[in-house]
Parts: structure tokens; sequence; C-alpha cells
């Protein structure tokens, strides 16, 4: 029997004031290597967004979500040769996802829906429920 080639995911963070075309070229190459050599399964624009903590002083990074099959490690050899040389590219990761993990959320969607409304934020938090409260009045014995 055999088993399933193993899913990775790719985050790429791009420098966002290189060109479009190049940021455009930089994440066509990644999918067409491993299109070429894996199986892409996702591939999620989460756009631009804050750093945790600078890199070479840009406060900011475009960044990207694939997730793919790779059946040899060829593919993971070419694709991390290729994205160190890579210029334009901050940061990139690679990593091997266990059986059974959950898929990666929708950043687009959650950023978006995250933020309350101006004119309702005291509807949006008393619709949410406090899990801490929930925990607390379960563990307090009835009277």
């Amino acid at each position: 029997m055999t088993l399933p080639a193993p899913t990775y995911d790719l985050t790429l963070i791009i420098d966002p004031r290189i060109e479009d075309d190049v940021r455009a070229k930089i994440v066509a190459d990644a999918r067409g290597a491993i299109e070429a050599q894996g199986e892409l399964l996702r591939h999620d624009d989460w756009g631009e967004r804050a750093l945790t903590y600078p890199i070479d002083r840009k406060p900011n990074g475009e960044y990207h979500l694939m997730q793919f099959h790779a059946p040899q490690s060829e593919l993971l050899d070419n694709l991390d040769r290729t994205l160190r040389i890579t210029d334009g590219l901050m940061r990139f990761r690679i990593i091997k996802l266990k059986p059974g993990v959950p898929s990666a959320p929708d950043m687009r969607s959650a950023s978006a829906s995250a933020r309350p409304t101006e004119a309702e934020p005291e509807a949006q938090a008393e619709s949410t429920p406090d899990p801490v409260a929930a925990e607390v009045a379960a563990a307090e014995p009835a009277a």
C-alpha cells in the first residue's frame, strides 16, 4: 500500500515596496515549481499585513500561503534553493503538516469580519459568547 504524498505549507512574505509585476513573478515562480513536481492544493493571498517585528526596517509584508503535496524531496530542495536567492522575498517557511491538521483559516474574510462596525460595537460584543464566563458557570454547583 502506497502512502499519500505529504502535505506542506509554504508561507511567503514579500516586500510590498517592490513593483507589482515582480511580486507577481515571485508567486508565479513558486506556484510553477510546485505544479511542475507536485500538486498545488490551495493558494491564499493574505495581502499586506503588519509584521510582528521589522525586517530590514520594513514594517509590512505581503503574505501568501500555498499548501501542496510533494511526492519527492527534490521539490522541497528546489524551492528552498530558489527562494533563498530570490530578491524581494523577505522571508519564507516550508512546513510539513501532520495528517489530520485542520485547514488554514481564510485570513481575508477573518480580518474583515473581525472588526466591529462603528455603529454596532456593543451589539457584537454582546452576541459573542465569553468562553471564560461559560466555564465558570459550568463549574459552579447548582443551587
